[in-house]
Formats: C-alpha cells, structure tokens, sequence
C-alpha cells in the first residue's frame, strides 16, 4: 500500500500546478478550484485503473477526468439556469490581436474566471481542454448552436477585457 501511495504522490507534484490551473479557470474563485480538484483528483486515483497509454498521453486523460469533475461540480451547484440566460455581451473591436501574448497566465486566468458561468464553461471546454462542439453541447446539454454562441460571446468579452488592460499598460 505504500507504494501506491508513493506513485499518488509523484503523479500529484507531476501535475498538481496544471490540474490547478485547469479547476481555477472552471470554479469563479479558488475555494471553488480547491474543492474541483479534490473531487477531480479522487476521480482520477479511483479510475486510474482506466488510463490506457495507447490512446493518448496520461496529461489529457487526467485533464479529461478534471474537466468532467468541475462540470460535475458546477452542476450540482446548478449552474445550467445561467447558460440560456446570458445575453450581456460586450463587442468592441480588439485593436491588438497578439493581446494574449502580453498577459501573464495569472491574469488571464483571473479574466477567465470573471466570465459569466455560460460562456466560462464553453471558452474553457473549446479552447482549453479541446472539446468539439457537439461534445460540449451534450455535456452541458445545450444545442451546438448555443455553444457556439457562447464561445463567440466569450471571446469578445476577453478582447474587451484585454484591449482595457492593454490601454491602461500603455498609459504608463
């Protein structure tokens, strides 16, 4: 038993700052990553039995089971009803296309987190972990339409918020 404990540990301090990362850009702050990734880390030791190196790397699939932990959370926290209802979106043009490559990952992290629930879990599901539409339309059970919709609404909340920052940086 020791050292299926020693081998939780090593994969841990492999991959704890990425599966962090990962559960700070689903959860609105970090009490609500902490308990995703406990959830998520429980998941991955219990199925771990699962992995099969054959059809892909160890870092995707534990990203795939975290993933599916923060939905699970978000869920039971009855995020749905603020997906259909969205329909602030912010569309200014973005003068600087190259704009995430002058921000910290902190940063955009944070400017991640501030999205609305809807559009955080699709820009996160598309973007971030590489969930086609179809599959984050029947994980969220949403139309393809809808996720499109809110990819699309995401990107221009981030452009906005990014073309702020980027003015305010450019004044000092």
């Amino acid at each position: 038993m020791a050292g299926k404990e020693e081998a939780q540990r090593a994969l841990y301090l492999e991959y704890r700052t990425k599966w962090y990362m990962l559960c700070l850009r689903y959860g609105k702050n970090r009490f609500e990553a902490d308990d995703m990734l406990q959830e998520g880390l429980i998941q991955i030791f219990k199925d771990l039995h699962q992995f099969d190196v054959n059809r892909g790397s160890f870092a995707t699939w534990s990203s795939r089971v975290l993933s599916n932990a923060a939905l699970r959370y978000l869920k039971k926290q009855n995020w749905h009803n603020s997906i259909a209802n969205i329909e602030e979106v912010y569309d200014h043009a973005v003068s600087e296309e190259d704009a995430y490559d002058k921000l910290a990952a902190k940063e955009l992290t944070a400017f991640v987190q501030q999205l609305p629930m809807g559009y955080r879990l699709v820009f996160n599901m598309y973007v971030m972990e590489g969930y086609s539409h179809k599959e984050i339309a029947e994980q969220l059970e949403i139309s393809v339409g809808t996720s499109k919709s809110q990819l699309s609404k995401a990107k221009k909340m981030l452009r906005n918020k990014l073309e702020n920052v980027l003015t305010e940086y450019s004044k000092k």
